[in-house]
């Protein structure tokens, strides 16, 4: 691990036991140097407490015990602006807007270690390991359908359900009659409630980004209802 400190972030020291949450984010930016750049600039106002490189190699831009700028408006569950509970880690990838690309092996290997480390450290539950778009679905996408959630449960690092892709495929043309109780679920599960449609849809788009990459279309399907279910059973 090497070290590359930002000015970004507040000056007063947390516990370890406020550190609740652990979350992924992607630089969405064209080019790893000016991800660093950026998040290392006092002038942007981000930062993040680890940056995982294109090789694989580790930076730590903020000391875990202080509190980062990574996640902005916020929330999750009855948690709002989550910067002070949690532990940002971007991973250098251009995102959607400058040809997304796949997590390459050594950047996910990094991942898990940094990740295990501060899982056991902080004692950060599956449930409360978590995408940028999960805390902010209104405004941000990322880490995007490339990211590999599922690959990551199996090291027991997040959560994932357990519906089968082959024996569900079929329901993802049957969409949802009553859909007040997916939204309810929805909202017990962790995700923010809003009452616009537009708003809903942007949602949904990033629970099925999570949680059933292979079709984003804002639409709720028997399918994501099973997901849903599942991933409430699981907790």
């Amino acid at each position: 691990m090497s070290f590359n400190y930002s000015p970004n972030f507040n000056l007063r020291k947390r516990t370890k036991f406020k550190v609740k949450y652990l979350i992924f984010h992607y630089t969405g930016m064209k080019s790893e140097a000016k991800a660093i750049k950026r998040l290392t600039n006092f002038k942007s106002k981000v930062s993040c407490h680890y940056f995982i490189k294109k090789n694989g190699g580790i930076i730590q831009m903020v000391p875990d015990l202080y509190t980062a700028w990574h996640a902005g408006i916020s929330s999750w569950k009855n948690d709002n602006l989550l910067n002070s509970k949690s532990i940002g880690i971007e991973i250098s990838n251009p995102g959607h807007e400058y040809n997304y690309k796949t997590f390459n092996k050594k950047q996910i290997k990094s991942l898990i270690k940094i990740s295990n480390t501060l899982i056991k450290n902080y004692k950060i539950k599956k449930e409360n390991v978590l995408g940028h778009s999960d805390i902010s679905p209104l405004r941000k996408i990322d880490p995007g359908e490339k990211f590999p959630w599922e690959f990551l449960s199996k090291k027991k690092i997040c959560l994932w359900h357990k519906v089968s892709k082959k024996k569900c495929k079929k329901l993802r043309l049957v969409e949802t009659k009553d859909k007040s109780d997916f939204y309810k679920l929805l909202n017990k599960f962790g995700y923010t409630s809003k009452k616009k449609k537009s708003e809903k849809i942007k949602i949904i788009k990033n629970f099925q980004r999570r949680f059933r990459p292979e079709l984003i279309n804002g639409i709720i399907d028997k399918e994501c209802s099973l997901i849903l279910k599942s991933l409430i059973y699981l907790k």
